[in-house]
């Protein structure tokens, strides 16, 4: 019989939800101005933000768990009994996290890792961890969970809404090709991840208020389609999506739609007065 453990990195914003399940944090480091802080030990995301703010242009970096952290918390499961690991990471298009769970997982022996691209982050890793918590719940074996996951994870679909793309551009997030480069950076552009999990121009638009009625458009539109899940994400524009939110919720009262905030290693990259919005697709 199968123990299955479950491990998720830090930049799905674990550590702001209520999970019953035990599970372990791979966590990501934030560097402010030579400064290293671990993900939510040492710093929250409301304390990223008022730093921000306060200095946008703060020298900032991150860096991912390390390939011996990881083997350390994989040995850990091993010694606590478990047979399995199941571990969702962030888009290996966005980290190299994902490619570290796969070194490590080779670097040990005695327990099974089994390893998801969620293609995604936030919040939609956190819906599959919530689902994948519930599988075990109901005493799925491992082989199962990772089909289910994976159509799951193909059903996830985000957007995201940025103020500047300086910080997408400056850390190497945003797939682009070098000639669009400079009209992007002068326009308020709606982005996606796409179906390998790289944060792409969706539309180019012109203003805040069009970005964001554009957004609303297409949240409704997608609401209209028939979604199973919506969420919402923030980093210091909490008041801003919650306006997004109840609008949504006059458009349908009955869906649910949770909220989240950015970890600090993702508002790193996507900067203040991002806000994004996600569906699973029904």
């Amino acid at each position: 019989m199968e123990k299955i453990g479950i491990l998720i990195c830090s930049n799905s914003g674990i550590d702001y939800e209520n999970v019953t399940y035990p599970y372990v944090v791979a966590r990501s480091k934030l560097i402010i101005d030579g400064k290293e802080y671990e993900d939510y030990i040492d710093i929250t995301a409301d304390h990223f933000y008022q730093i921000l703010v306060k200095n946008p242009n703060v020298p900032l970096s991150t860096a991912q768990v390390s390939t011996g952290e990881l083997v350390e918390i994989y040995n850990n499961f091993k010694a606590q009994g478990y047979t399995d690991i199941v571990a969702i990471s962030i888009s290996s298009k966005l980290s190299g996290i994902y490619q570290n769970m796969v070194l490590a997982s080779q670097m040990v022996e005695g327990i099974n890792v089994h390893i998801l691209d969620s293609k995604t982050v936030s919040y939609g890793q956190m819906y599959l961890v919530e689902y994948l918590a519930s599988m075990i719940k109901e005493g799925k074996q491992s082989k199962e969970i990772m089909e289910k996951l994976t159509e799951k994870r193909d059903r996830i679909q985000i957007f995201v809404l940025v103020d500047t793309l300086k910080f997408l551009v400056k850390n190497g997030r945003l797939s682009v090709t070098s000639g669009a480069l400079g009209t992007l950076l002068k326009i308020k552009p709606l982005l996606n991840f796409d179906s390998e999990g790289r944060l792409v121009a969706y539309e180019k638009i012109r203003t805040a208020s069009k970005a964001r009625a554009r957004f609303m458009e297409l949240a409704k539109g997608e609401i209209d389609k028939g979604v199973e899940a919506m969420f919402l994400a923030y980093t210091n524009n909490k008041e801003f999506v919650e306006e997004i939110r109840r609008e949504l919720l006059e458009y349908k009262p009955e869906l649910e739609i949770k909220m989240a905030p950015l970890t600090p290693v993702v508002g790193a990259h996507a900067g203040p007065g991002t806000c994004g919005f996600g569906f699973v697709k029904k």
